[in-house]
């Protein structure tokens, strides 16, 4: 890409519609078209005993095992099914964050007064950690290789973030955009037309669009590049059952993720500011194509909606309370894909959801809200399973502060109102997620990776409406 299409400074911003959390919405989603035959099993980093004997979900306090579904016929055990085909996890899988997480089957420990889990979850794969201390409370799979579909785009945007200041501009050429899969969800950008970073990576949060993800790459040296850079970045974070072939996450042979890896690497994106703001975005005003009229160009915006329906709420599944992003995604292999995190009552969970056997409308959102609501309420009362690990090289790591995609500076919680505080910082009234800005915090001293106990994610903002 010449460098002069692109170029660093500050033009007219498109007018913002940023709404946090609870307003009704419309979302999206164009799945990628696969054309990856089932992928062979993939053995985790190190091995694991048999299955343990740990309660399955639905069950009660005890012990009772929970196998994963049955080979089907025209899958062998252990393979990467497709959407829609059934298969059991691999014997062995890695053990990183613990034992018991390489174990087949649900992995929980319920103690007195502990919540039973959900009955009906039909998922391959889940997770449900707590984001501050890293404590796994129960999972199911959890380093089981699956296609990860879009959510592979949080290692993107945690990859690229710090690369490139979000007032950068840059002018789209075709070969930007060449090399997108067939069926790929789009924003959609246009050739020729100039749109800052931050343009950009509200289209990849909010639309999914792999054109999106195709202009940063080339922004970034190309695809190639950006996929070396997002596996070694995947390494540092100690996500090893992430194999990275693809930036955008379409379906593509041998690409896999694990629910523990997309846990792991969106509690590293949510410590950039910039990540938070934009994962927490419903909907806003996108940059559209430049017309001419009477000698006159003109260029206008349209709206464009989060996919992600417990943000942004669907007909059947209402915005989850206290939800902040973080990402959904759909294709052909992977099924239907999902990392989210929220706040209740002080505590902030993570849970990722990965191809539910139930093809139901929304049902992956549906499952990670039963986990989210059960994740809450069990919290102090069940025995962690496991941890999500800190990345590699995190005691002593000096990074300096930064809004783009650096940890940012300790801030004091806010205690303005999240409606308020947009309406303050927003153009002509119409702000950004502030309640998310403040975020997730890192302190990295004494050979500790923590994370400040305290967030000021967005609480219970007021429902709004269209517009």
């Amino acid at each position: 890409m010449p460098a002069s299409h692109t170029k660093t400074g500050r033009r007219r911003a498109p007018v913002a519609a940023v709404v946090l959390l609870s307003l009704p919405a419309l979302p999206f989603a164009v799945p990628g078209t696969a054309f990856a035959a089932p992928l062979p099993p993939s053995p985790g980093a190190s091995g694991s005993t048999a299955p343990g004997t740990t309660p399955g979900a639905g069950a009660s306090p005890g012990s009772s095992t929970s196998p994963g579904a049955s080979a089907s016929s025209g899958t062998a055990a252990g393979a990467t099914p497709g959407a829609g085909a059934s298969a059991t996890p691999p014997a062995t899988m890695s053990t990183v964050g613990g034992a018991r997480l390489g174990l087949p089957g649900t992995q929980a420990e319920l103690g007195s007064g502990a919540p039973v889990l959900p009955k009906d979850l039909t998922a391959r794969s889940w997770i449900v950690a707590d984001a501050e201390n890293g404590d796994v409370l129960a999972a199911h799979n959890a380093h089981w290789r699956l296609p990860p579909a879009s959510t592979l785009k949080m290692l993107f945007a945690d990859t690229l973030l710090p690369k490139f200041p979000r007032t950068t501009e840059h002018e789209v050429a075709a070969s930007d955009l060449a090399g997108m899969g067939a069926g790929s969800s789009v924003v959609p950008l246009h050739k020729g037309e100039t749109y800052s970073v931050r343009d950009l990576w509200l289209g990849v949060f909010l639309k999914s669009g792999n054109d999106a993800v195709h202009v940063l790459s080339a922004m970034n040296g190309g695809v190639a590049a950006t996929v070396q850079d997002m596996r070694a970045h995947a390494e540092e974070l100690r996500a090893l059952d992430t194999t990275v072939v693809s930036p955008d996450g379409y379906d593509a042979p041998k690409q896999v993720s694990s629910a523990y890896d997309l846990t792991l690497i969106a509690r590293s994106g949510l410590q950039k500011k910039d990540f938070r703001e934009y994962c927490a975005t419903v909907k806003t005003s996108f940059p559209g194509k430049t017309t001419k009229s009477g000698g006159k160009k003109s260029r206008k915006t349209f709206e464009i909606r989060n996919t992600n329906r417990l943000l942004a709420g669907d007909t059947d599944v209402p915005a989850y309370p206290g939800l902040a992003g973080v990402k959904n995604g759909n294709t052909t292999e992977a099924g239907a894909t999902f990392t989210g995190v929220a706040e209740r009552g002080g505590r902030v969970l993570l849970v990722t959801v990965m191809n539910p056997e139930d093809h139901g409308h929304n049902e992956v959102y549906k499952e990670a809200a039963r986990l989210l609501d059960w994740g809450f309420s069990a919290a102090g009362k069940a025995t962690p399973v496991g941890e999500l690990v800190a990345p590699e090289g995190a005691a002593g790591d000096s990074s300096a502060a930064g809004d783009a995609g650096t940890p940012t500076a300790t801030p004091a919680p806010s205690t303005e109102p999240v409606a308020a505080a947009a309406a303050r910082g927003g153009s002509g009234g119409m702000g950004v997620a502030l309640g998310v800005a403040g975020g997730l915090l890192v302190l990295l001293a004494a050979g500790v990776w923590l994370v400040n106990r305290r967030w000021p994610l967005p609480g219970s903002a007021r429902r709004g409406k269209d517009g």
